[in-house]
């Protein structure tokens, strides 16, 4: 019997790519007087090609397109600064995420959060988007001194449910750091289906984020 669902943040819960360009936009209207030189739609492609899917973080991305276009006046940690202070302001969750937990919460299942990260940005983003009043816990990488794949990250929060990795289901959008090493735990593994991978070997595939209760009550359990 499944007792606990357990989630990534990223792409699974956050639609990080609406959430970065909406910031991104931003970010260059009101630094426009400093890097008006640089075509808009050039900084923007520039900056989530150099930002690899948020596995590059963002002081590298930051010194590189300071130096690449010879920006003046404000400097990469200014730049870098910003993104961290403001970033959650433009956080945007999948559909139905808030009527997915909602009904999952209402069926008892203990839910949680584990996520590679920052430690206060990863927190300022879950809460940017209320997340934190339904999750029974969240672990993030940063504050665990450990990181998905690791198998110990998923053995805390099991631990921190008080359930079994048999008892789990783990939901992510990442090949290695989300299906397989939750499957290596025990875990069930769904995906959250995206274009960065394809013939993802998991038990379950959601596209649809409200899909995931019918999944678990009818074919779980």
């Amino acid at each position: 019997m499944i007792k606990a669902i357990l989630f990534d943040f990223d792409g699974t819960l956050l639609n990080r790519d609406l959430s970065l360009m909406s910031f991104i936009n931003d970010q260059y209207e009101r630094f426009s007087n400093c890097i008006h030189h640089i075509p808009k739609q050039l900084y923007i492609d520039r900056f989530i090609e150099l930002d690899n899917r948020g596995y590059t973080w963002k002081d590298q991305v930051y010194m590189q397109l300071v130096d690449e276009f010879n920006i003046q006046n404000v400097s990469a940690d200014d730049l870098l600064n910003d993104y961290i202070k403001n970033f959650h302001h433009h956080c945007i969750a999948f559909p139905n995420l808030f009527k997915m937990l909602h009904q999952l919460k209402s069926q008892k299942y203990k839910l949680g959060i584990i996520t590679n990260g920052k430690g206060q940005f990863q927190m300022d983003n879950i809460v940017a988007l209320g997340l934190n009043k339904v999750m029974d816990t969240i672990l993030i990488s940063e504050w665990e001194n450990i990181k998905k794949s690791n198998p110990e990250i998923f053995h805390r929060a099991l631990q921190k449910l008080e359930v079994n990795a048999f008892e789990s289901v783990y939901v992510g959008d990442h090949l290695e750091n989300d299906i397989k090493a939750a499957k290596n735990v025990g875990m069930i593994a769904i995906w959250k289906k995206n274009t960065q991978w394809n013939n993802v070997e998991a038990e379950y595939v959601v596209d649809d984020l409200l899909d995931l209760p019918n999944i678990i009550n009818k074919f779980i359990m």
